[in-house]
């Protein structure tokens, strides 16, 4: 007998699937109630703030107005702007350095380092800061000479080290014990295999660090370096305690002579609040120029 095969399945309906429009399926869209709710009570919570600002008159707007231009508000400002550069850019050089000394194949470097940023991180900048402020107290005077020898240089402490210097030295201190960590955090993320190919191209280690390792490095770096320096930012309002005539200390003597509390916060609030944008608009440009040919 003839060998007979089963008769081919019929694709019909498959190919009825497949032949159909795609304008007859119905296309559904996802629906968010949760996200609609959530949006419409933050926008009432965000008008009602707003409407107490306007017409709540213990801000007092006039009083704000007043001062927030105000010489010694600027002069304040000012101070302020100068105590963050020279406290970052003091701090973030020898943040540099301390990070380097960690990732040397010195012990003695890296214990120093080390022992470095545990005790500037663990006590607070307050206490750091008052303790410069009264370095005259422990040292009358600083010589400069042979070890545990004679001096041929001497100089006053308290004309030396003043209110301006105390500060800056020690927020800047205080800053490079996190900045340390910040660096060698990046330089840790640059793939090993790069400094490996370039030892192998016999490119100088110098060269390798400022051409190859730390333009990536700043990719892991600048995000968490601008928090810092925001922070620092803020920070100096501290150093009120040494009678330094930043922003927050300038306002706190305002409102003690005429009692004007509230307006004279929002002037140093509205303050912060501005200059900090301010970096983070220069932070985001800086982080663009250091992306080019990564992914953002």
């Amino acid at each position: 007998m003839p060998l007979t095969s089963d008769p081919p399945l019929s694709k019909a309906p498959e190919r009825a699937r497949t032949d159909a429009p795609e304008a007859a399926l119905e296309i559904v869209p996802v629906r968010h109630p949760g996200r609609w709710i959530a949006s419409a009570l933050t926008a009432v919570l965000l008008a009602q703030f707003a409407h107490g600002l306007v017409t709540n008159p213990g801000w007092e707007w006039p009083v704000f107005a007043q001062y927030f231009t105000a010489e010694t508000i600027l002069r304040a400002v000012g101070t302020t702007l100068q105590l963050t550069v020279y406290g970052t850019a003091l701090g973030f050089l020898l943040g540099l350095v301390l990070a380097f000394m960690r990732l040397s194949d010195s012990p003695f470097l890296r214990a120093v380092a080390v022992g470095y940023i545990w005790i500037f991180r663990a006590v607070p900048l307050i206490v750091q800061l008052l303790f410069w402020f009264n370095l005259a107290y422990l040292y009358k005077r600083l010589d400069i000479g042979i070890p545990f020898g004679p001096g041929f240089v001497s100089f006053d402490t308290a004309g030396l080290v003043g209110a301006m210097s105390a500060a800056v030295l020690g927020l800047a201190l205080h800053q490079a014990a996190y900045a340390a960590e910040i660096v060698r955090g990046g330089v840790l993320a640059v793939d090993s295999g790069q400094t490996q190919a370039a030892a192998a191209l016999g490119i100088p280690r110098l060269r390798q660090l400022r051409r190859i390792v730390l333009p990536q490095a700043m990719r892991s770096i600048l995000p968490n370096a601008a928090n810092e320096v925001i922070s620092l930012f803020k920070g100096t309002s501290i150093v009120s305690v040494m009678a330094i005539g930043e922003l927050f200390y300038q306002a706190q003597v305002i409102y003690g002579r005429n009692g004007r509390v509230v307006p004279l916060l929002m002037v140093a609030t509205v303050w912060y609040v501005l200059l900090t944008g301010a970096l983070s608009v220069l932070q985001h440009y800086i982080e663009r120029h250091f992306a080019k040919g990564a992914t953002r």
